[in-house]
């Protein structure tokens, strides 16, 4: 995974999972964010996937986008408006977070190898604002 910083898309594969954002329909966009948050919390206890975790926070970043004290998704973000969000991507997406932030989980890992508190630190703040705190 080409990494060059710390936020939800500053990486290849979050970068990658924008265009299967911008590639969905109209109406469909909602559901490819509900599947990567789907496919992290149905993991349970075994190892997550870095990939996995990386759509997930992606994803989180975009729901968190629209909501109270969000921040826009600009650079490597999907190109294409996303349009309102249903509420209910937001708890869905507290979880994934949460799975993401619990070993065993590969990125979790791998930033802890490399001081990653910054990146830790934004996952944190993201779940804060999906979980309106």
């Amino acid at each position: 995974m080409g990494t060059w910083d710390v936020g939800p898309f500053d990486n290849d594969t979050a970068a990658d999972f924008s265009y299967r954002v911008d590639e969905a329909p109209e109406g469909g966009k909602a559901e490819v964010l509900r599947t990567a948050f789907r496919l992290v919390t149905e993991v349970g206890e075994e190892e997550l996937d870095a990939d996995l975790a990386v759509e997930a926070i992606a994803s989180a970043a975009l729901v968190a986008a629209q909501c109270p004290g969000g921040e826009p998704v600009t650079a490597y973000g999907p190109k294409e408006p996303l349009g309102a969000l249903p509420e209910e991507l937001r708890p869905a997406a507290v979880a994934a977070l949460d799975r993401v932030l619990t070993e065993p989980s590969e990125l979790l890992e791998l930033w802890e190898e490399s001081d990653g508190e910054e990146w830790k630190a934004g996952v944190l703040k993201l779940r804060g604002v999906l979980a309106g705190s």
